[in-house]
């Protein structure tokens, strides 16, 4: 079953880069800035998981608690907005590689920072020097993918 939830994880890593390609592309068709596109894949994405929602039978009336939820797990929805708005905005601007390596390094950061606090209720995991190290090498590879060319053409 781990093994099937890393592989999930993989898989999600893969088509990260595919979303901001065809948000990009939304952007274009539409004509637009990169906030209408984001709106549409938002909207596209509301009605795909109301469907989810349904054919699970999830608990509708559970949606009455939202009134008691802290301000705070409203920010769900406000940051994978900002994820879809800026990558729709950065991936034709500064490349996919150069956006997702820094997304990865960014991401790999901070989760190091939720594991070791157990941040907004999370459990606490031990951040080990391996940790430490592997999230070094993903921050370097950011830098090399974003400056490596411009360095070697240098030398």
């Amino acid at each position: 079953m781990v093994l099937l939830l890393l592989l999930m994880a993989f898989v999600i890593g893969l088509v990260i880069p595919v979303q901001s390609a065809v948000n990009n592309s939304l952007r274009q068709a539409l004509g637009s800035g990169s906030p209408l596109a984001a709106l549409v894949s938002f909207a596209v994405g509301t009605v795909v998981l109301a469907l989810a929602c349904l054919a699970t039978g999830q608990p509708f009336h559970t949606l009455t608690g939202l009134p008691r939820i802290a301000w705070w797990e409203w920010l769900g929805g406000v940051l994978g907005a900002f994820f879809v708005f800026g990558s729709t905005l950065l991936a034709p601007r500064i490349g996919m590689a150069a956006m997702i390596s820094l997304i990865v390094a960014g991401q790999v950061v901070s989760s190091l920072l939720f594991d070791r606090f157990g941040l907004l209720g999370l459990p606490v995991r031990d951040v080990s020097w391996v940790r430490v190290a592997g999230a070094a090498l993903l921050l370097l590879g950011a830098v090399l993918v974003n400056f490596g060319d411009r360095w070697l053409a240098k030398a």
